[in-house]
Formats: structure tokens, sequence, C-alpha cells
């Protein structure tokens, strides 16, 4: 039976974070940038403090960094960025991904990690489906405010009933590693959770999760 498969990117097919590694290849090729960085205290701070969530510091950084960049600019290094992330990827993990594809079913790389790239890396895994946060634009260049929610936690949850309905029958299968992933991997028929660490893993397997280790 096919099914549809819906893979987490930061951690779970990734061994790091992908976002900040982006960023600062862009601030290499955009050195005068450097200039910027210390208006990240603020933001930083106020994330610290709870008062802004994840979201709202990603399009802070994204914005005070490298707001009216080029679209062309932006792009070529998230092409050149995107063609070597396989290199930051657990083998296990592509070839669970490989796998999917293979099988037939429906693929969907599903990242809180801006669309700056991130639909890039899913052309590079052949990926069926990308959904991942919204930057904002002007015109050609870079506003980099966040253009619609963060996708992450029970926005996960909501794209995946979104999912559902668009592919009714399809079982699904999830894929993640962070506590944010749970909020859409406990409705999935099958969820696995790439390594947990210690005492968590208990509490998962009564969930009913399958526990993977990669590396």
């Amino acid at each position: 039976m096919r099914r549809l498969a819906v893979f987490d990117l930061d951690g779970t097919l990734t061994r790091r974070d992908t976002f900040l590694p982006f960023v600062g290849g862009l601030l290499a090729r955009q050195p005068l940038r450097w200039i910027r960085v210390p208006l990240l205290v603020l933001p930083m701070l106020a994330f610290a403090l709870r008062i802004i969530g994840r979201g709202e510091l990603k399009g802070a950084v994204l914005r005070l960094l490298f707001a009216g960049l080029p679209r062309p600019l932006i792009h070529a290094w998230a092409q050149e960025f995107a063609s070597g992330a396989t290199r930051l990827m657990f083998a296990q993990g592509q070839a669970a991904f490989r796998s999917h594809l293979a099988a037939g079913d429906h693929v969907v790389l599903m990242s809180a990690s801006p669309d700056l790239y991130v639909p890039l890396i899913a052309a590079v895994l052949g990926a069926n489906e990308c959904i991942c946060t919204p930057v904002r634009w002007n015109g050609e260049r870079l506003d980099g405010r966040l253009a619609g929610p963060n996708c992450r936690g029970e926005e996960k949850a909501r794209i995946l009933e979104r999912l559902r309905q668009q592919h009714a029958g399809l079982p699904v299968i999830g894929y993640g590693n962070s506590e944010a992933d749970l909020a859409h991997l406990v409705r999935c028929e099958e969820a696995v959770y790439v390594n947990a660490r210690g005492s968590v893993r208990t509490r998962l397997e009564r969930l009913g999760l399958r526990l993977v280790q990669w590396d």
C-alpha cells in the first residue's frame, strides 16, 4: 500500500540545524553585512525572555542581516548550499527517503527552515512535495520577515491534517527528532523518532513511536 511519508529536515535528515550555516554562508559572501550582527542582540534577548517566538527570531535574523539583498544573489547561494546539503545528512536518513520514493509513496519534506533554500534541498532529494516557512519579499529584494506561520509544532500538525485530506486513504508515516515534532508525529499511523536521548526514550516508546539511531 502506498503511504504518505513526511520527513522533518533539521536534526532528522541532517546532523544539525541548516539555518545557521545558511546564514553564515550568506554573510561570508556579503562581508559588509557583518556590521549588522550587533543588531541581533535585541531580538535574541526578546527570544530568551519569551517575548517573541522562534519564528519571529528567524524573521528578525533575516531582516536585520539581509533585507534589501536581490533575489538572484540569495538564490545563487541557496542553490550552492542545497547542492551540498546531502553531505550534512545521515546516510540512513537518505536511504529511508529513497526507499519511500522507490515504493511509490508520496514523500513530503516539511521543515521550519525558510523557503529561501528548503525547496531546493527537496528538489535535490527528489521529494514529491515541500512545505516550509515562507519569507517575505519586496519585489525582487528580500524583506526577511515571515510571510506566514513558522512551520513548527502545532503548525506542522495542522499541515499534516491538510495533507491527509489531499491524499485521502494514504496512511501516514512521519519522521522527526524533537519535542516540537511530537505535535504531528503522534497523529501519524507510524512515527519514527531519530536519535532520542536518555530518559526521553521511555516516554516516546510509550507514545508508540519507533526509535532509530542514525549516524
